[in-house]
């Protein structure tokens, strides 16, 4: 069998286009391929053009040629490396078999198939415009916005709409919190559309004045969300990195100008509709540049802007490649060689923004999978979230164990012992049952205190001050006229039966009606001893003894008080409790008298308690308002208009602090409970079981 380096390479397509690009950082001559079918570009070096100047030759020719041509010393492989380079992007022209390849993975990759939609529905683009011509127009008639006077002058009223409106700050921000609506989120939208719009136009702008052709515009769909696009893959022509660089940042650029603008309008409009579109156009474009658009971690204008202004082409691929050897020497000790030589300094911040990027990437995949786990229907969901964690986080770590088991037997013994014993103390620490904290959230309140309300509207007569109060003192004196009048009422009717019954002894013919008489009395007598009572009820006393607090300033002798209006609030501070919430898949490994801290908010030194009693059921409602997220409380609630019902299964705890607080208000806090020990790794499995239980009905 002869060897594929005595064999000539097949040749280039006809198609492709050769152009010499900017040299790199290092001085190294460049050049582009262009494949003008899909308009892409490829960035090569030295040695792949002096390869492509002998191509049609066999890769051991090739490689002696340029040994002894040229000052580069390639060897056979790097000539070979090149090759399988152009037949993996279908540079080379393709033969009957190649063609056959082709045309079977073109028919697997057609939208129809359900390969297509599995591999492709987290991205894929769909063209809309040819806009050469449109662009070629707009570009000639807004010239002026290119103007440097043009760049200054939006700077100067950007800045001084910021200035204007951080004299009016309260109502910035109180009209954004009011514009969370449907109608606002709808204007929100609206926004979006026209922010993103201007958007790709900047890029399409700078791209046509800078002599390129724009091939298309469309809409790209990331996980389903429309998003539009520019395809400006013709950049790479430019020979200068801050020509690419205008490019890349036109985008943001012309969001940020837009918000700049549209703030000092928001300034300076009366309110109105002009005023509230103004005010999304501002609040949307500063959002979306600077959070989203921003970001080098992803292939979004960020990263090209980065990688412009390094001049560093490929930057997350090289990168990696750089962080994967890296791992590998220094984890195994395997003498691989660097994929490109750099200086120490360099690479060691070229591999720590590859190892930002793989975190970065593996919380955004996390939370994709998450979406499309909640936004499908639950088999769908659940199949596409396993996908998710397959594609994206175990297939690139299984392909990486797989090199390194391919190479284990380059790897020393001593690392093989000192790898094994690592991953050992790993399994060892999460199969250890040492986590018994158990996390909560709660309220402490004195174990005794009431509320004093009034039992029906009245006029107050008398309030005892702030203050310690005894048993039995009293707190409160209301009066009620109605009451008043009838107890008159019925007292003065009781003396009239009275007398009347007197009368009737000394009348002989009077004995018929006394029985009538004397129950007519009794009627009088109940009604008199019933608003006896409600006035009794109206004389508010004490039922312990303790601090009196919570009373308004401004109460007055005459004033009418309802029966929803606190009056004050009794205490007795000797004893304090806490109202605390556990989580559903926590609350089994508490039990009675386990011991408790309390850590109050905005305090650093804990309050030691026991637990007293635990919840059979979730609770249905929470006890105190301040720990509603409504009401910036760390418990998520629903919508509900009068209950604050947690979002989650929440089991209520009654905990009994060891000593009073200090303070004699009910105070917010994080507990932290000793609760059952248990592994790491239990609970993980314990929660994927709960889950495929839960979700096993579909």
């Amino acid at each position: 069998m002869l060897d594929p380096a005595d064999l000539p390479v097949p040749p280039l397509r006809e198609d492709l286009r050769l152009s010499e690009a900017a040299h790199g950082s290092d001085g190294e001559p460049a050049w582009v391929i262009q494949d003008t079918v899909i308009n892409r570009f490829y960035r090569i070096g030295w040695l792949e053009f002096e390869c492509l100047l002998r191509w049609g030759q066999s890769p051991r020719i090739i490689s002696a040629q340029i040994a002894e041509g040229t000052a580069l010393k390639p060897d056979v492989e790097q000539v070979l490396d090149f090759r399988q380079f152009l037949e993996q992007h279908q540079l080379l022209r393709a033969g009957p078999a190649a063609l056959e390849r082709l045309k079977s993975k073109s028919e697997e990759g057609s939208w129809l198939t359900w390969r297509w939609w599995l591999h492709h529905y987290l991205f894929f683009r769909i063209p809309l415009l040819r806009p050469q011509q449109p662009l070629q127009y707009l570009a000639r008639a807004l010239g002026w916005l290119f103007h440097p006077l043009t760049g200054i002058i939006v700077l100067s009223l950007s800045l001084l709409g910021i200035i204007l409106v951080l004299q009016q700050w309260d109502v910035f921000t109180s009209a954004v919190v009011e514009s969370f609506s449907t109608e606002g989120l709808f204007s929100f939208a609206l926004a979006l559309i026209v922010a993103k719009t201007l958007h790709e136009l900047g890029h399409a702008l700078v791209a046509t004045r800078l002599g390129l052709r724009v091939g298309h515009m469309g809409i790209a769909f990331v996980v389903m969300w429309p998003m539009l696009y520019t395809d400006t893959g013709e950049s790479w022509k430019l020979s200068r990195s801050r020509q690419r660089l205008a490019i890349a940042s036109a985008g943001i650029v012309t969001e940020l100008s837009l918000a700049g603008l549209s703030t000092l309008g928001w300034a300076v409009c009366d309110p109105g509709a002009l005023r509230n579109a103004l005010l999304y156009l501002a609040t949307t474009s500063w959002l979306l540049s600077l959070a989203l658009n921003a970001s080098p971690f992803m292939r979004f204008d960020g990263y090209f802007i980065l990688s412009d202004l390094l001049d560093f082409p490929n930057l997350h691929e090289r990168a990696s490649a750089l962080a994967r050897v890296t791992l590998r020497r220094n984890l195994l000790g395997l003498r691989e060689d660097w994929p490109e030589t750099f200086p120490t300094g360099q690479r060691r911040l070229l591999v720590t923004f590859a190892i930002i990027t793989w975190v970065y990437r593996l919380v955004l995949f996390l939370g994709i999978a998450l979406a499309v786990y909640l936004f499908f229907f639950k088999v769908l969901g659940i199949f596409l979230f396993m996908v998710e964690l397959s594609w994206f986080i175990a297939l690139p770590v299984m392909r990486e164990l797989g090199h390194w088991w391919k190479n284990r037997a380059a790897i020393a013994s001593r690392r093989k012992v000192a790898f094994y014993a690592v991953l050992l103390a790993i399994l060892v620490a999460l199969a250890i049952p040492w986590r018994t904290q158990i996390d909560a959230v709660g309220v402490a309140r004195a174990e005794h205190q009431l509320r004093v309300y009034a039992p029906y509207p009245a006029r107050l007569q008398s309030i005892h001050p702030d203050g310690p109060v005894k048993a039995g003192e009293t707190l409160i004196t209301l009066d009620e006229p109605d009451i008043a009048s009838r107890l008159h009422t019925s007292e003065a009717s009781a003396r009239s039966y009275e007398a009347r019954l007197s009368g009737l002894i000394a009348d002989p013919g009077g004995l018929a009606e006394d029985a009538v008489t004397r129950q007519r009395l009794n009627v009088q007598f109940e009604e008199a001893r019933a608003a006896r009572s409600e006035i009794a009820r109206l004389n508010l006393q004490t039922p312990f003894a303790g601090i009196w607090l919570d009373v308004k300033t401004d109460w007055k002798p005459g004033q009418w008080v309802g029966r929803q209006e606190s009056l004050g609030m009794l205490i007795d501070p000797r004893s304090w409790q806490v109202d605390a919430y556990v989580a559903q898949d926590q609350v089994h490994r508490m039990a009675a008298g386990d011991r408790v801290r309390f850590y109050p908010d905005g305090q650093t030194t804990p309050r030691s308690g026991r637990v007293l009693q635990i919840g059979s059921t979730r609770a249905s409602q929470l006890s105190h308002r301040m720990l509603s997220s409504r009401f910036g409380g760390p418990v998520p609630t629903t919508n509900a208009e009068h209950s604050l019902i947690p979002s989650s299964a929440l089991f209520q705890v009654l905990i009994q602090l060891d000593e009073p607080l200090p303070s004699l208000c009910e105070t917010r806090g994080h507990l932290k409970i000793e609760g059952e020990r248990r592994s790491l790794l239990g609970d993980g499995a314990t929660h994927v079981l709960a889950v495929l239980m839960r979700e096993s009905g579909f």
